[in-house]
């Protein structure tokens, strides 16, 4: 019996699965089987029903909210699936029609003509350590959010601090001095201090379970080897590791570059070149994680005490790239500064050459993550 290749696009929602089947080559048909439930009998049920003798299935979905699941439940069962970037589907301009069917048979006959790019997926140690950043990161805003409140309260009521910074010792001492007119109003300011003091000891258990799990990580060497980089610690690493996925799985660090959007995006026609501004493509807080430590790089090279603890365990050789990323990025954050760029843009190009660096010390311990 001749192998039938049969390439089925789902439409993956809470409750339900879109079915659609393409077969054969480019001109085979493609049919709609119908909607099952989002649970993994009922998958199964699908698999068996569709893998008839002689037929090689090939699976994909795109990402949402529904995580990887059911793409690990086929791939258990034998069978290969991809996720795909939403943002990645082709689309055309005119097509104004969405429904659950048009969008199953649509995966299913772009997986068929293979212009469907599939995306990174982490195994459920990593996804795990990725939702306790995620959740770290959260309750920094939160607190970041309590402050604003806070800080708000006091201005409406013509409440100044004369010291030269928020939340240190001394503004929380001003802060526990502070006396209003009514009980109630009182009350409210004691409240929002409060708040702002169980996100911030939320920050702190997250953080310290961060270590924790960072320690038993597969990636524990990497995430140890970029803190070498100047303005990278640990929840800059792991944050860092958690979002991108091993690095070295790029071929060279242009192409984690666009990866993560600090390219220039390019609108170029004949002999017209046109370049604007960075793609912002790929995980935003990858991004925004290297941005923020390319603004450190403002200041002149030097390794601080700290720093030179953080990195003494650490190989030679990754030491060297992070005094040479220091040596260079400082030097070219001046060089950059002195024209006249604006900051941002300075810093972001910083940021764009600090992943050449990160990408290189993740090469260099690889043979670390193997063992």
């Amino acid at each position: 019996m001749s192998n039938v290749a049969k390439y089925i696009g789902l439409d993956v929602h809470k409750a339900t699965i879109a079915v659609a089947v393409a077969e054969g080559g480019p001109g085979g048909e493609v049919r709609f089987v119908g909607t099952v439930a989002n649970d993994d009998d009922e998958v199964r049920k699908l698999v068996k029903r569709l893998a008839t003798p002689g037929a090689t299935l090939s699976f994909c979905y795109e990402a949402g909210p529904c995580g990887y699941g059911l793409q690990r439940l086929l791939i258990k069962l034998g069978q290969p699936c991809i996720v795909i970037a939403p943002s990645m589907m082709p689309r055309r301009p005119g097509d104004h029609v969405k429904t659950d069917r048009r969008d199953a048979m649509t995966l299913a006959r772009l997986l068929r003509a293979g212009e469907l790019t599939a995306i990174w997926v982490p195994d459920e140690a990593h996804e795990a350590v990725r939702d306790l950043i995620r959740a770290r990161r959260s309750a920094q805003e939160d607190a970041t959010a309590a402050k604003q409140t806070v800080r708000s309260f006091l201005l409406r009521h013509d409440r100044r601090f004369e010291g030269r910074s928020a939340w240190t010792k001394m503004y929380w001492r001003w802060l526990s001095e502070q006396r209003f007119d009514y009980p109630h109003q009182q009350l409210a300011f004691e409240e929002l201090q409060k708040r702002v003091l169980e996100a911030q000891a939320r920050v702190v258990r997250l953080e310290s379970a961060l270590g924790e799990a960072v320690a038993s990580w597969h990636f524990a060497p990497l995430v140890r080897g970029l803190q070498a980089l100047r303005g990278i610690k640990l929840v800059s690493a792991a944050t860092l590791v958690a979002e991108v996925g091993d690095l070295t799985r790029f071929d060279n660090p242009k192409q984690l570059m666009a990866y993560v959007g600090l390219v220039p995006s390019e609108h170029s026609s004949g002999a017209r070149t046109h370049r604007g501004r960075i793609t912002r493509a790929g995980n935003a807080q990858a991004r925004t994680t290297l941005v923020e430590a390319g603004w450190s790089y403002r200041l002149p090279a030097r390794e601080e005490r700290r720093y030179r603890e953080r990195v003494a365990d650490l190989p030679e050789e990754v030491q060297a790239i992070g005094w040479k990323a220091q040596v260079r990025l400082c030097q070219r954050f001046r060089r950059l500064s002195a024209t006249g760029k604006p900051q941002p843009k300075v810093t972001t190009a910083i940021a764009r050459e600090l992943v050449g660096y990160a990408w290189d010390i993740a090469r260099r311990m690889a043979p670390a993550m193997a063992n």
